[in-house]
């Protein structure tokens, strides 16, 4: 009998296959063809990789535990995306009651950013100019309201449609469409000095 090659399965496949057979080739597969996309996802909504990094991990292990509440009515990416994103919003919930706390928050970050791989060759004039251009754009996505700033993660930076947009948050079309539009406007003001460039 011919080894099943799971590579080549949708991730509708591989979830079915590890929820009828416990197959562990088909979970290890989707962790693997997730696990990068949503560190990057939960960083640009928590602003912190090593914390992006965690929540990765909890949302894979609630993936293995929860599998069978996965129902094939709603594409396996949408699913999994709103564990990560309501695991980033607990999160943020509880930096909120703890940030009282602080004193200075000014306090540098442990020293982790996201590092965009760039094949090409550029000066290190440019390179710099982009290395503050990708900070900027993260301390201003940080200062948009978390329930916009998720809809434009989703939607500019991880590329889900309106449609799964609003499958995955149980939201009608318009209400994802105005808050989209609501925190580019925000975004967009944040970072007007390089609108006007």
């Amino acid at each position: 009998m011919l080894k099943k090659d799971f590579n080549t399965l949708s991730d509708e496949e591989l979830i079915k296959e590890f929820q009828e057979n416990n197959t562990l080739e088909a979970y290890e597969i989707l962790v693997k063809r997730y696990k990068d996309p949503l560190v990057n996802f939960v960083y640009r909504f928590v602003g912190d990789k090593e914390v992006a990094v965690d929540i990765v991990q909890d949302t894979m292990v609630k993936f293995y535990l929860k599998k069978d509440s996965y129902q094939t009515i709603a594409k396996f990416s949408t699913w999994l995306y709103t564990i990560a994103a309501n695991l980033a919003k607990n999160e943020l919930k509880r930096r909120k009651k703890r940030s009282f706390l602080s004193l200075n928050s000014d306090k540098e970050e442990d020293g982790y950013e996201v590092q965009v791989p760039d094949k090409t060759v550029i000066d290190p004039e440019r390179a710099t100019h982009n290395d503050m251009m990708q900070e900027d754009i993260q301390k201003a996505l940080m200062k948009v309201k978390p329930v916009y700033r998720e809809m434009v993660i989703l939607r500019d930076i991880e590329g889900f449609s309106y449609e799964e947009i609003a499958e995955m948050k149980g939201l009608q079309l318009g209400t994802v469409k105005s808050r989209i539009n609501r925190g580019r406007n925000q975004l967009k003001k944040l970072l007007q000095k390089y609108v006007e460039a």
